[in-house]
């Protein structure tokens, strides 16, 4: 295979303004040499990943990138920009300029590419050298890793070098995978002496051993800098750094030897550490994965220090929710990602006992609930026996919901040893009929009292026994005695009061209450507002009435509505979008007649000013007269496709109808008030996302 990069894929001069043009400038180098096939729809889905999360770095880096069917083989393009381009880094715009074109199948070779590159980025010699090049040739050079000798080149001694990625067919790309288990070459120089070598071994004292891992919520660029920072800080320091890189790339465990033998272990990570419990019992250091990158000798230092204090973690400190995200992160985000945690288990359980139930009223009719249990009387060739048989899976489903909702928001907040005491806590939520409020509060408690008991320096003897004995154990104890005891009759009353309300909904009580679930369900179309409203329309379910029904009924209608009316608007308005805009239109007919909100993500992240009011009116009215026309609903997802259960179903069709329409002719409306009308086929929009949430 030919060079990733050469001289033609250089503009030392890049004139670019915006990031868009910039890409658009590399990739007709690409075209030119054949390397992508089609310009614009490579151009969309490179923006597709920049809409999903800025590609600048810190340093004055830009690196857009993608997979993309059009992209013939994997391409690196390189730009130099005098004035800087805005890619989204904290630090402002970015100079240094790598476009980067995978084709779709070559995701190994892909994400190498950026692994490796990434490395050679926090080698300031490469930089440097980068900004000075004076011609096209030498700066391909540079980054394939070929230029001479006297050329500041090289990067970490730990993996295989950037040039060697860079410059030469993915077919190396395993050198950067060593097989499972295998020991991660050391930063400190191979004549350290070892422990345990004797009275041979020389008097100087062993070094200091650190074991790391970082991750970033993408897996690529931030996870394998700060590992290269890390180990050139501890190159430095005179300590042993093994860094176990948890990207996109791979994950290689560190042996457990190397980890046996650590003095103390840095975590510097955006999302879940994996395995997290293989480090439990040594001084920890635990940052976000920026502070690896930029402060890594400080975090060296620090180890040091909790070591010398005999300061030891007891568990896996903090939680997979907790510490995603900047280690500043208030509690009150901290308080949404955990309850989005326990709802983004349930809503499975939701979806397949939902609809289960929906397809035993359908069959069966509303009499369903009260046939005998299949058990004990079940006729292969009766459709009510089929129809009972699948309302009572769905009724078991369904009866996990509670729990789940309440382990997995104790998982959130304390890891596994979450997971005992929140689903307990949950099931006595359920005995006490404290239901869906009661699953949360259950949730919360259980994962605060595992943290606290955590937190509690325990003998050495005992750690070994606490994750799978002692903090279920006490945890549970504790979880249950509040739930019985404590809070449990409370939260059961208010329960109950809200169950009340729901059922006496009706006139303008009800319309408020649609509007407000129709702006909700609109507003982060599948965020967590949206999440929020769904899960409150779900949590009706479980004891429905007229009013929780008719809840359900307004939150999937106005859910369906944004997809739909970008779809609609992209058919009556076509030259206000672009081609990318209206093939994900297509698309968005299905998603929104599915009941799959994020359909309008693309629309949203391409043009949210415009895009999101929109779709929030045309919500607003469609909850408004879905409750004015008094639709219910028992199946939690569907969409069309459970007409046949609704309530009301032609008035519930006028009133999707009615929603589409308004968002549809608001959307078309903002978008003709720019000054300067968006060409069709020339500006970038993202494309459709791989892969779509299924849930309101």
């Amino acid at each position: 295979m030919s060079q990733m990069i050469t001289a033609d894929l250089v503009d030392l001069d890049l004139a670019a303004g915006a990031k868009e043009e910039a890409a658009r400038s590399l990739a007709e180098r690409m075209v030119a040499l054949g390397r992508v096939t089609d310009l614009d729809s490579f151009l969309a889905d490179v923006a597709a990943r920049e809409a999903q999360m800025p590609t600048g770095l810190d340093g004055g880096i830009g690196i857009p990138h993608c997979r993309s069917e059009h992209v013939t083989e994997p391409t690196l393009a390189f730009g130099r920009s005098s004035h800087g381009i805005d890619f989204g880094a904290p630090d402002g715009p970015a100079d240094l300029i790598f476009l980067i074109a995978a084709p779709a199948g070559a995701d190994d070779a892909h994400l190498t590419i950026l692994s490796a590159l990434a490395r050679q980025l926090m080698n300031e010699d490469f930089t440097t050298a980068l900004r000075a090049a004076d011609d096209p040739s030498s700066a391909a050079a540079l980054i394939r890793g070929d230029a001479p000798q006297d050329a500041p080149t090289t990067a970490s001694q730990t993996e295989v070098a950037a040039g060697d990625v860079l410059g030469r067919s993915p077919q190396g790309v395993e050198r950067n995978h060593p097989e499972e288990g295998a020991v991660p070459e050391r930063s400190a120089p191979e004549e350290t002496p070892q422990r345990g070598t004797g009275p041979e071994a020389p008097a100087r004292p062993a070094p200091f051993r650190i074991v790391a891992v970082t991750s970033c919520p993408t897996g690529i660029a931030h996870t394998y800098m700060a590992a290269e920072a890390l180990q050139r800080a501890g190159t430095t320091a005179g300590v042993e750094l093994a860094v176990e890189t948890q990207g996109s790339a791979g994950f290689q465990r560190l042996d457990p030897a190397v980890i046996a033998a650590a003095d103390g272990v840095i975590f510097a990570h955006d999302v879940p550490v994996r395995d997290k419990e293989r480090f439990a019992g040594k001084p920890t250091v635990d940052v976000g994965v920026k502070a690896g990158i930029n402060r890594p000798a400080d975090l060296i230092t620090e180890v040091r220090a909790k070591a010398e204090r005999g300061e030891v973690s007891t568990a896996t400190k903090g939680s997979p929710v907790e510490e995603t995200g900047e280690p500043d992160e208030g509690y009150g985000t901290k308080l949404r990602k955990w309850l989005m945690s326990g709802v983004s288990y349930m809503v499975p359980f939701v979806a397949a006992g939902g609809l289960l139930i929906a397809l035993g009223f359908a069959i069966g009719g509303y009499e369903i609930d009260k046939a005998p249990s299949v058990i004990e009387h079940f006729a292969w060739t009766d459709t009510t026996s089929w129809a009972a048989l699948m309302f009572q899976i769905g009724g078991v489903a369904f009866s996990f919901l509670v729990p789940i909702l309440a382990g997995y928001i104790a998982y959130g907040m304390a890891d596994r040893p979450g997971l005992v005491p929140g689903f307990v806590g949950g099931a006595i939520a359920l005995t006490i009929n404290a239901g869906f409020l009661g699953g949360l509060v259950a949730g919360l408690v259980a994962g605060a009292v595992v943290m606290a008991i955590q937190k509690l320096k325990v003998p050495a003897p005992l750690r070994g026994i606490m994750p799978v004995v002692v903090i279920p154990l006490i945890s549970s104890i504790i979880v249950g005695f509040l739930m019985f005891l404590v809070v449990g009759e409370p939260i059961a009353k208010l329960q109950g009061a809200l169950t009340d309300w729901l059922s006496s909904l009706s006139g303008a009580n009800a319309i408020i209450l649609g509007v407000i679930l129709g702006l909700m369900m609109a507003f982060d179309l599948g965020g967590p507002l949206n999440k929020v409203a769904y899960a409150f329309a779900v949590g009706g379910l479980a004891n429905p009435n007229e009013g929780s029904l008719k809840v359900m009924a307004a939150v999937m209608a106005a859910g369906m509505v944004p997809p739909l009316a970008m779809a609609l608007a992209t058919t009556v308005r076509r030259r206000l979008f672009t081609k990318a805009e209206r093939e994900n239109g297509k698309a968005a007919w299905v998603l929104g007649a599915s009941f799959i909100t994020e359909g309008a993500i693309p629309f949203a992240a391409a043009d949210p000013l415009r895009v999101i009011p929109a779709a929030m009116a045309g919500g607003a009215v469609t909850g408004a007269l879905s409750m004015a026309f008094e639709c219910t609903l028992r199946a939690p997802h569907g969409g069309i496709f459970v007409v046949p259960l609704i309530g009301n179903p032609f008035l519930y069709l006028i009133a999707i109808l009615a929603g589409t329409v308004v968002s549809t002719a608001l959307v078309a409306t903002l978008k003709g008030l720019r000054k300067t009308p968006q060409p069709p086929n020339t500006d970038l929009a993202p494309a459709q996302p791989e892969k779509v949430a299924v849930a309101a």
